[in-house]
């Protein structure tokens, strides 16, 4: 079937949370596999995919920052982290005979690419999946921070962000079975109501680029499929909601 897709370069927002499965920590082999058919049914519709995993399956900087831990030095290891994330994907991938080239913020040629954006945009046009570690390189920046910018820096159309909900709510529906599920929301509607979506830095930089996100459920089977040929799933996050 020949589908009228809605984006032709798009990025993949992955927490490293998603990777666990059922684990407290860590990494669940079939969990990984399982984001990797997900991925692979996206690559079929010949979209060109980035991604950005987070680290926060292995280790979270912040939070060791909290319990006594210098920020910077904690951060670093939070981007080591995302690199291993990166490769544990990659190797899924390429069991699915995926081309992958996984690039990092930070300089470790023996297991990655240095992140150059005209090389990345290169692999994308050549149909390689593009897995984006280590974070910005930078302390003090989220992956979702990392997501925005390499999606603008590639020229991507749209963030994907998978999460553990079906969408963004006026609180946590895990938490508020009252809580109300957005359909559409405007990026200031997210920062005034202090939804915890993704970080202001992330948000400001999509809403000054006029970057679409889409907020969904990657548990849910082809979600992510479902979002390229054109359905109504999880939440749109743009300028304009009218």
């Amino acid at each position: 079937m020949t589908y009228s897709l809605p984006y032709k370069r798009v990025l993949l927002k992955l927490s490293g949370e998603a990777l666990m499965g059922d684990k407290n920590y860590g990494i669940s082999p079939d969990t990984v596999a399982y984001m990797a058919q997900e991925i692979k049914n996206v690559h079929d519709l010949n979209i060109e995919l980035a991604i950005v995993i987070g680290g926060g399956n292995i280790f979270r900087g912040v939070e060791a920052s909290v319990k006594g831990m210098e920020r910077a030095s904690a951060d670093y290891m939070g981007m080591l982290a995302t690199t291993i994330n990166a490769l544990a994907l990659q190797n899924s991938l390429e069991r699915l005979n995926l081309q992958t080239r996984v690039q990092s913020a930070i300089e470790m040629k023996e297991l990655a690419e240095t992140y150059i954006r005209r090389k990345a945009i290169r692999h994308l046009e050549k149909g390689r999946i593009v897995i984006f570690a280590a974070g910005t390189g930078n302390p003090y920046f989220t992956t979702d921070t990392a997501a925005a910018l390499r999606a603008i820096e590639i020229g991507a159309q749209v963030i994907l962000k998978g999460t553990k909900v079906d969408g963004i709510y006026s609180s946590d529906p895990i938490k508020n079975k009252d809580a109300v599920k957005y359909q559409n929301i405007s990026y200031i509607d997210i920062i005034k109501k202090g939804l915890k979506v993704m970080d202001t830095t992330a948000i400001t930089l999509c809403m000054e680029n006029n970057l679409p996100i889409i907020v969904f459920n990657i548990r849910e089977p082809n979600s992510i499929r479902n979002i390229l040929i054109g359905k109504e799933v999880g939440t749109k996050v743009t300028n304009n909601i009218n």
